[in-house]
Order: C-alpha cells, then sequence, then structure tokens
C-alpha cells in the first residue's frame, strides 16, 4: 500500500514536471510570437536614422541620394504620399522577388522593402512605372494604399513627391484599381508601356475610384501596389501622374 502512494506521489510529481515544462514552452512561444509581430512592424515604418537621408527639394538632393546609395546601390528613387505612412526609399532588385523581404540594408525583413519592378527602367522614364510594397496592417509598406479603396480617403489624399537623384516629380492621384496578382494591364509592365492608352482606356473603365484630370498617353504614370489579403491573388493599385517641377514651376 504505501509503495503505492509511493508510486503515485511520484507519478504526480513527473505529470507536475511535464506540465510546468508545456506551460514555460507556451509562454516562450507567446512571447516570441509577439516580439516576431512587433519586429516586423516597426520595421515597416522608416528608421529616423534612414529617414535624415530623405530628399528635399532644392539643389542638394544629389549627394542625399549619394549617401543613400552608399547604403545600397540599389536605391533608385525615394516616394512620399503626402499625409500617409507612405515615405520610403525605392528600390530596384534584379528581378521583382529579391526585395520582397529583404529591407532597404539589404537583410533578411518579412515587411522588405518599396521597390520598381525590374522590368521599368531604373530611372523612371517608362510611360508606366510599376512599384511594389506589402500590405502591413499597421499602415507601414504600402499598407495605406488599401485605405485608399475608401472613397472619402480616395478624395482626400491627390498628391505626392517623386524624388530621382537629378529631378523631382508632384504625382497627382487619379485612380484607385482593384484587381487580382495576373491583371494583364497593370502587372505586365512590357505590354502597358507598349501600350499606354490601352492601360488608360482600362484603368477608366474598371477602376474603383477615378478622378478626371485630363490624363493621356503622353503623361507618365506611377502606379503603387499592394496585396489585399496575404492569402489570395486580390490586389490595390493607386494611379498618379508624374508631373515635373519644373513644369509646375
Amino acid at each position: 500500500m504505501e509503495r503505492a502512494a509511493s508510486l503515485a506521489r511520484f507519478g504526480n510529481q513527473v505529470l507536475g514536471f511535464i506540465a510546468s515544462i508545456m506551460i514555460l514552452l507556451m509562454l516562450m512561444y507567446g512571447g516570441y510570437s509577439l516580439w516576431d509581430v512587433y519586429v516586423t512592424y516597426s520595421g515597416a515604418f522608416m528608421s529616423s536614422d534612414l529617414l535624415k537621408f530623405k530628399p528635399g527639394e532644392g539643389a542638394d538632393n544629389a549627394p542625399t541620394f549619394a549617401e543613400l546609395r552608399a547604403i545600397n546601390e540599389d536605391v533608385k528613387a525615394w516616394i512620399t504620399i503626402d499625409k500617409t505612412h507612405i515615405d520610403y526609399p525605392v528600390l530596384q532588385g534584379e528581378d521583382d522577388m529579391e526585395y520582397v523581404n529583404k529591407d532597404v540594408y539589404g537583410e533578411f525583413s518579412l515587411s522588405g522593402a518599396i521597390f520598381v519592378s525590374a522590368y521599368n527602367e531604373p530611372d523612371f522614364s517608362d510611360p508606366y512605372n510599376l512599384l511594389y510594397g506589402h500590405h502591413m496592417d499597421n499602415g507601414g509598406m504600402f499598407g495605406d494604399v488599401m485605405e485608399f479603396i475608401k472613397e472619402d480617403y480616395f478624395n482626400k489624399h491627390q498628391t505626392g513627391k517623386l524624388y530621382l537623384p537629378d529631378a523631382t516629380y508632384d504625382i497627382e492621384i487619379y485612380a484607385l484599381v482593384e484587381c487580382d496578382a495576373y491583371d494583364k494591364y497593370i502587372y505586365n509592365v512590357k505590354n502597358a508601356n507598349e501600350d499606354i492608352q490601352g492601360l488608360q482606356n482600362y484603368v477608366k473603365e474598371t477602376a474603383t475610384h477615378y478622378r478626371d484630370i485630363g490624363v493621356t498617353a503622353d503623361d507618365r504614370i506611377i502606379c503603387l501596389s499592394t496585396c489585399v489579403d496575404a492569402a489570395t491573388n486580390g490586389r490595390a493599385a493607386v494611379l498618379g501622374r508624374l508631373i515635373s517641377t519644373e513644369q509646375t514651376g
């Protein structure tokens, strides 16, 4: 009888130990998950160290880009959409997967970087220029592109800037298109640049929101694309016209 009681006590101790280990592992996993989410979302916003390299108006753009390119020679531009969280350097990889999970420092990052399609000219001289960025729920990266689906937001956010090493462009936002990842007009850069009028007609006909600002086939267009949901092929794309500040001066 005493032996049976001893075995029972030992069994309880073993079960208690196993339960304690399980609870500890669950707490550790929960802590790691919270840390991982924090790192992912905090990395989606531009650090103050990098923001100091943001180009400004005037003749000092070139040195700023020289410093940016010292960090990463793949930096091609800087994009800002007024009154949003979109305020980032724009990179260009050897293909359209390079910066999906790599940041401006060239390090692994789930939030990736903002990048222009590898099928575009690096100086944004194409009629149609396609930018990609992750949809972060906290508004980081291109999370705010999703906000343009709301008509009120679309109406209140109409402008931005694109800074290049030797030029600055105003961005006049005129359309929000909801589509899928295989949309032949939005995501086939080569075809879009060969048939820019076809792209313009498609956007006007299918856009969720469209502002008639007199866009023509002679205009240069920029498109900001992001995922609607990571589990689907849904996409949201904001389109804007690029206007040289020399023309608006």
